[in-house]
């Protein structure tokens, strides 16, 4: 049987005891419920109808799409070109706080776009580096990093937290890291989750972005083989999209001090190691950042955040940004696994955005002013 496995992204994951979503053809539903009864597995249907929930979620686009950029909507998905007509928009009219500018170019050659965004108060600043949609099914990704800018700009000038974030810092806000990955995953398959590079010998496309680091590459939680979820390709940084963003890191790794990375789904706030299961030499600090940044989270809406460090709290992986982000010396690194639990899954519903962007704006403040108190 094919089965397209949500959650845990391989394989590998699962063990006796282990809950874990798939998406599975219409017509392979009829035979895999009777195995599973006769296996004695239990099993809930959580969305009957795939397609029906693909068509409500983006029916009904056009229409809004072309609305002005000055009443964009936060509160719905945006494909490549909304998000990059966007960014583009903000760099012109709010020059003051936004600078846009590209690290590089993806496979199909789109540019790799990053808003630089904070007060040029001094030469020298602190940054925090966001991303988003390193997973190009992943939509609610990019849809929190687009909040997060319309937050900042809109309170910097009443709120005095956003205030001191935006003098004391910089903010590299990466919308959409998988540009390729999330523009197929709008025009032919809603749940695509890797790039879009070509292996020439399997006909398969794409390698996973969250796989393709230099850090333990390609070992435990990994795949070798490029039809895989998690096929860790080639080489460390053979994805243009990765060797871009690892370059720019490395070359500004004395200035950034934190490295945030938006996924889902899971509620869990993870840090290093992904790897291994080991404790990182600043445990303590990164722990208590953690543990306040979940607490502020749900404080919102009462969603209760598991947190941790990634190996132990969620599963093994290797060659992801966040330990590379960790072992190239930046200190806080964290990877947040937003909502929901599954019942949803990827498909999110446009309704959550607001909810679910809410409470992670009040996390990633949180950390960003535990990181300004210096660690005690």
């Amino acid at each position: 049987l094919q089965v397209d496995l949500w959650q845990p992204s391989s394989p590998f994951h699962i063990v006796e005891g282990t809950v874990t979503d798939v998406r599975v053809p219409q017509n392979t539903s009829r035979s895999l419920l009777p195995y599973l009864q006769q296996a004695n597995i239990q099993y809930t249907i959580l969305i009957s109808d795939l397609q029906k929930a693909i068509e409500n979620q983006t029916g009904g686009r056009s229409l809004r799409s072309r609305r002005s950029l000055s009443e964009y909507n936060y509160e719905v998905y945006h494909s490549l070109e909304e998000i990059q007509d966007w960014m583009h928009h903000l760099n012109k009219s709010h020059s003051d706080l936004i600078h846009m500018f590209s690290v590089g170019k993806s496979y199909e050659g789109r540019p790799l776009f990053v808003l630089k965004l904070g007060k040029r108060s001094r030469p020298y600043k602190k940054a925090v580096w966001i991303d988003c949609g390193i997973h190009a099914r992943e939509w609610i990704g990019p849809a929190f990093c687009q909040w997060f800018v319309k937050e900042a700009l809109q309170t910097y000038q009443t709120d005095p937290a956003m205030r001191k974030m935006l003098t004391q810092l910089y903010f590299y806000v990466m919308p959409v890291f998988n540009v390729d990955g999330y523009h197929f995953s709008w025009t032919n398959d809603r749940f695509w989750r890797k790039t879009r590079s070509k292996n020439t010998r399997f006909r398969c496309h794409g390698v996973d972005a969250n796989r393709n680091w230099k850090v333990k590459w390609c070992d435990e939680g990994a795949s070798f083989h490029p039809c895989d979820d998690t096929y860790c390709g080639p080489f460390p940084e053979s994805e243009p999209e990765v060797k871009a963003v690892a370059h720019f890191l490395r070359k500004h790794r004395k200035q950034i001090k934190a490295y945030l990375s938006f996924h889902a789904y899971a509620q869990m706030l993870l840090y290093p190691y992904s790897y291994k299961y080991a404790t990182i030499p600043n445990f303590s600090c990164v722990e208590s950042a953690a543990y306040n940044a979940v607490n502020a989270l749900q404080s919102a809406y009462g969603i209760r955040y598991r947190y941790g460090p990634a190996s132990s709290t969620l599963y093994v992986s290797s060659g992801s940004s966040m330990d590379w982000a960790y072992k190239n010396g930046i200190p806080y690194a964290f990877a947040f696994e937003l909502r929901d639990t599954g019942h949803f899954g990827f498909l999110l519903p446009e309704t959550l955005i607001k909810p679910t962007c809410t409470e992670t704006m009040l996390a990633v403040k949180n950390i960003t002013l535990h990181l300004l108190k210096k660690c005690h």
